[in-house]
């Protein structure tokens, strides 16, 4: 999957969470399909705190195996799992053609911000969940990065050691969570760079359609709006419209300042919705010229 972030051009992959329902299996799909279309890098499918969506997780990413054009990237927790049923998970993947995996160590399930309990036949860090599934196959494995920082990590340069040792430990690339300014970003992968770190860090980003995407984004990230955001989006949170117009714009902006830095392609979070996405790779002209 590597191979396809590193090309002449650069790439745009997006993140679809599991279906909890029927209804929302169709709005899924609907989104798949509509991104499929645009032949993405790889599309990757979320596994819930402590398992909780698991079977969703690998029931979902055997179809896009199975059903689509699409390279998939599935996720693995080690929350609530012992090595043993780690490496089943790894071994099903493996079985129906899946060679991409996220490792990351998880939530606790229930408190995000609660305190984490490794099972007692388990693993504790996300770089052992690396080495795992370094382990038992040419798979191909990412990790996460915090522009911010872990919310369990005692300060950037602590975290940024922490994110150095999991790529080191076999780790192909990292997606970073939420930020609201292409800075951001770029000072992680400068302190990475600091570090003698060359593996190639994706930035992710979301579409700022509504209120409630930012409010998402400022949750997941950590950090609150910075000013500039702030000036640019709360005089249109009473105007649907015009909100939707200035999030797309603004993240649009700053899709192409760090096109303009170099990345190697941006990471896109969708809440399985396909349409924003959808402007913002057009815009930027991420989308391959045979798709």
């Amino acid at each position: 999957m590597v191979e396809r972030l590193s090309g002449r051009a650069p790439a745009f992959s997006v993140e679809f969470f599991p279906p909890r329902d029927e209804a929302d299996e169709l709005v899924l799909w609907r989104a798949i399909r509509e991104l499929e279309a645009l032949d993405p890098a790889f599309v990757s499918i979320t596994y819930g705190a402590g398992g909780s969506s698991r079977d969703r997780t690998i029931r979902t990413t055997g179809r896009v195996v199975q059903e689509t054009t699409l390279v998939p990237m599935a996720h693995l927790t080690a929350v609530d799992h012992s090595v043993a049923e780690l490496r089943n998970v790894i071994g099903w993947y493996a079985a129906v053609g899946v060679r991409n995996i996220l490792a990351v160590r998880g939530d606790p399930p229930g408190d995000p911000h609660g305190e984490w309990v490794a099972h007692p036949q388990g693993l504790t860090y996300a770089e052992e969940l690396v080495r795992l599934c370094r382990e038992l196959g040419d798979f191909c494995v990412g990790v996460a990065a915090f522009p911010y920082g872990h919310p369990r990590s005692a300060d950037l340069d602590t975290d940024t050691r922490y994110l150095v040792r999991k790529l080191r430990a076999g780790a192909d690339f990292a997606i970073a969570q939420l930020f609201l300014e292409a800075e951001d970003f770029l000072r992680l992968r400068d302190r990475v760079a600091a570090l003698g770190c060359d593996v190639p860090l994706l930035p992710g980003l979301m579409p700022l359609t509504t209120p409630r995407t930012l409010a998402k984004t400022v949750e997941l990230s950590g950090a609150p709006v910075p000013p500039a955001v702030a000036r640019r989006l709360e005089p249109w949170a009473d105007d649907p419209v015009a909100f939707r117009r200035a999030g797309v714009d603004l993240v649009t902006e700053m899709g192409q300042r760090l096109l303009d830095e170099g990345v190697p392609g941006l990471h896109f979070y969708t809440f399985n919705r396909s349409k924003a996405t959808r402007e913002v790779v057009g815009r930027l002209g991420l989308v391959p010229a045979r798709a």
